[in-house]
This record gives C-alpha cells, sequence and structure tokens, in this order.
C-alpha cells in the first residue's frame, strides 16, 4: 500500500511539473490571447442603418421629432414678456450678491428664482442653470440656505466665477399648489393635452432666457446642471435648447426599457411626468424615444452623466452604462468623444464631493477658457 501512494504522489507531481519543464502550459485555466469582442446590447438600436455622419443628422431630426412629441411640445403656452423683478439682494460671504427674483413664465404665471452675480469681476462671465431634486423648498437649498450643503450648487458655482439662477420647480417653493408640493393636478386640469416634463422644461429654457437678458453673462456659455429630479431635468434641458452648452446630470430617474418600475413616469396621482403615455404603459407599450437617444439629442455639446450602481434596482443602473457606450458612438460620429464622459460609483443617490468636483470642473472646462483649467509647470 506505501508502495502504490507513493507511485501515485509521483505520477501527480510528474503530471504538474513536465509540462513547465518542457516549455507547455498546464491544460488547466488556458487562456488564450484574442481580439476585444464588440460589446452588443439593446441599446444599439440608437444608430441602426446609421452609418455615416449624414445619416446620423437625418436620424437626429427624427429623433427630435419624436422628443418634442413626447413632451406634447405643442400645447405649451405662447412665451410671455419676462417682465424680471428683483424682491431681494444680499451679498454673501462678500464674494456675490443672491437677489430673489421673478418673471413670467405664462400670462398669468410667474416664476421665482435665486439669482447669483458675482461681485467682482471683468468682462462677461459664464452661467449656469442649476435643477433641484424633489425638495420642498428647492431654490433654498440650492443657494445654501437649508438642508444638505452638498446640494448648494448656486453658491458652490458663484464662487467659482459663474452667473447662476437657481429656480423653483414649477410644484415647489413660492408656487407649491394648496393639495401640496409636486401635486400636479391643476397644472393637467390646465394644460390637459401638455406634460409636466414639457412645462418643467420649458420654464428652465425660459430661465435661460433670463441669463441671457443680463449683461454680465456671456450668451454663448451657459451650462446646466443637476441632482435627482435635477439630474433628468437637465438633459430634458439641454436636449430641448442648444443653448445649453454644457450639462451634467446627476443620480437622473431609470429610463423606459429595462425598468420594472416604468409606470412611475405616468402614475395616476401626485406628480406625474408624462401623463398622456399611461394607457400604453398599462397595455406594456413604451414610448417611441428612450433616454439614450434623448441624450443623443445634445451631441456635440458637452454633457456628463453621473450615476450610482446602487441606487435603485442594480441591474436597471448597471444598463445605464451599455447606454452610455453607446451614446459614445453618438459623439464620435459627430466628431465631438471629448465632449461626453460618465462616471460610476457605489455612493447611492447622492452628490458626495468627487461627484460634485466632477460637475464643476465639467463646467470650468466646457465654459472657461483654456488658461482656467491649464496645468503649469513650477517656476524655478
Amino acid at each position: 500500500m506505501a508502495m502504490r501512494t507513493q507511485l501515485l504522489v509521483v505520477c501527480v507531481f510528474l503530471n504538474a511539473i513536465l509540462p513547465c519543464v518542457l516549455g507547455e502550459e498546464p491544460a488547466a485555466d488556458v487562456r488564450k490571447r484574442s481580439d476585444p469582442p464588440v460589446i452588443q446590447s439593446s441599446w444599439d438600436d440608437l444608430l441602426d442603418g446609421v452609418k455615416t455622419p449624414g445619416d446620423w443628422k437625418q436620424h437626429k431630426a427624427v429623433l427630435r421629432q419624436r422628443y418634442l412629441r413626447l413632451l406634447r411640445d405643442e400645447f405649451k403656452p405662447a412665451k410671455p414678456s419676462l417682465e424680471l423683478r428683483v424682491h431681494e439682494r444680499v451679498v454673501v460671504d462678500g464674494i456675490y450678491e443672491r437677489q430673489l427674483v421673478s418673471y413670467r413664465v405664462e400670462e398669468d404665471e410667474r416664476a421665482h428664482a435665486y439669482l447669483a452675480v458675482p461681485i467682482k469681476h471683468t468682462g462677461k462671465l459664464p452661467a449656469a442653470v442649476v435643477l433641484h431634486g424633489t425638495f420642498k423648498q428647492g431654490k433654498e437649498r440650492a443657494a445654501g440656505l437649508v438642508d444638505n450643503p452638498e446640494k448648494a450648487y448656486l453658491d458652490h458655482l458663484a464662487k467659482r466665477g459663474y452667473v447662476v439662477i437657481a429656480p423653483d420647480h414649477f410644484v415647489a417653493g413660492h408656487r407649491i399648489p394648496p393639495e401640496g408640493s409636486y401635486e400636479t393636478g391643476r397644472f393637467h386640469a390646465k394644460h390637459p393635452n401638455w406634460t409636466a416634463v414639457g412645462k418643467f422644461t420649458y420654464e428652465h429654457s425660459i430661465a435661460v432666457d433670463v441669463l441671457q437678458s443680463l449683461d454680465v453673462v456671456d450668451g454663448g456659455r451657459i451650462g446646466a446642471l443637476g441632482h435627482s429630479l435635477g439630474g433628468h431635468g437637465t438633459f430634458f434641458l439641454a436636449a430641448y435648447d442648444s443653448r445649453i452648452k454644457a450639462a451634467a446630470s446627476n443620480c437622473s430617474a431609470s429610463f423606459f426599457r429595462h425598468n420594472s418600475k416604468v409606470k412611475a413616469w405616468s402614475r395616476d396621482h401626485w406628480y406625474v411626468y408624462f401623463k398622456p403615455i399611461r394607457a400604453g404603459l398599462l397595455r406594456g407599450e413604451l414610448p417611441e424615444i428612450d433616454f439614450h437617444e434623448i441624450i443623443s439629442l445634445i451631441a456635440p455639446r458637452a454633457f456628463l452623466d453621473l450615476s450610482a450602481l446602487n441606487d435603485g434596482d442594480p441591474l436597471t443602473q448597471r444598463q445605464r452604462v451599455l447606454m452610455n457606450l453607446k451614446i459614445m458612438d453618438v459623439y464620435e460620429l459627430e466628431k465631438a468623444p471629448g465632449n461626453f464622459a460618465f462616471y460610476v460609483h457605489g455612493r447611492g443617490h447622492s452628490v458626495k464631493h468627487e461627484s460634485r468636483e466632477l460637475m464643476y470642473g465639467w463646467m470650468d472646462t466646457h465654459l472657461k477658457p483654456p488658461s482656467a483649467t491649464q496645468a503649469r509647470r513650477v517656476q524655478k
């Protein structure tokens, strides 16, 4: 028995060591060289039939019309004159003046916003529209006056030299309906054929009008950023209004496809984003356009998407990575790959330091002169 055991050990040793001695790889777990496989996904429909920049230009025009139909843009009211008013002025840290302003968004409606204007500056300044999340006092949080200072985008950007406007969402702040914040019932009664997304996107575009009306603002250098509700509000705005030259969306909601909670986009109560699509969603039918196609309308202008793999359904969030890979193909077709980026993390539904630095750095890169972000050698 001892002899048999010794022979077995010798055989096992030889089987393991001889291939190495002879310059051969062991048979088990061999990894072969290979070219990278093509990554395929359901998001590939973005460029179905598109082979050239000319093909993309034609398809982009089709997507634009689908997007406007999703918003029900044809039912928006005529744009009124702004009639911009300043209700209060406060100097913050000696760096910028914060103004509470209001302006007309419909003939019988005025929006309120905080507007920040740096005190010391030379020449015209870059500007930004910053959009708050689902919070009752949205513009106050964006100004750093209440709640989480990580979301005080107006204060942060004003201190970096931007003119900043932080408007209330149309059912928050100064305009909370009697039924409560984010109740859209009265809006839908007033505009039965329009959508809440169409409404807030249109109003955010009017906020761009406000910025462009200011002598201190360089109208060709306006950006937008936001978190959560403000995150998808950002790309809805940038896709709608080509005056937005750089946009950064943080922790926006999930798209229509691959989303087990897709019906939340057309609830039957509270905040109803897209009321007209409810019947289709209940039949299992998705809209004719999805987020990868909407975001692609921003190209070749700058867009940054930030998201967390652990923000909601992890399988859905992993689909966002595949979606962004396909959007990059569009930016390459537009010959502007440097104008698109995405950052994926594990920090949940948040705007932590690194996310803020990326968003603000993105704005600096695309809205300030190269000298503002250029690295310099140490002087001898």
